[in-house]
């Protein structure tokens, strides 16, 4: 049982992850993957669609069915946990603090 809780929270957490890469990428922007500095538009659509790919795989093997409101509840709560991570790295980041 505790592996959909682990499965629930990790798919959180590749989810968000994968929002910001497919969101610069389909509005044809770099921006920093992996793979590279800064990564191209193509790469990061890529990148943020594994990113769901694995987050929907986690969810679909992780038999969450059987426990839906606790895995719906850490698969929030690790989405926040990846956006404030996300919020908090990029806000430190020379180019977004620019006046």
């Amino acid at each position: 049982m505790v592996h959909i809780y682990v499965f629930s929270f990790i798919a959180g957490l590749f989810g968000a992850n994968g929002i910001p890469h497919f969101i610069k990428g389909i509005t044809g922007q770099k921006h920093q993957t992996p793979f590279g500095r800064p990564s191209s538009a193509i790469i990061n659509v890529l990148w943020g669609w594994i990113n769901f790919v694995v987050a929907g795989l986690l969810i679909f093997f992780g038999n969450v069915h059987s426990h839906l409101l606790r895995s719906f509840t850490l698969v929030a709560v690790g989405a926040l946990l990846m956006a404030l991570l996300l919020a908090y790295t990029w806000s430190k980041h020379p180019e977004n603090n620019q006046e």
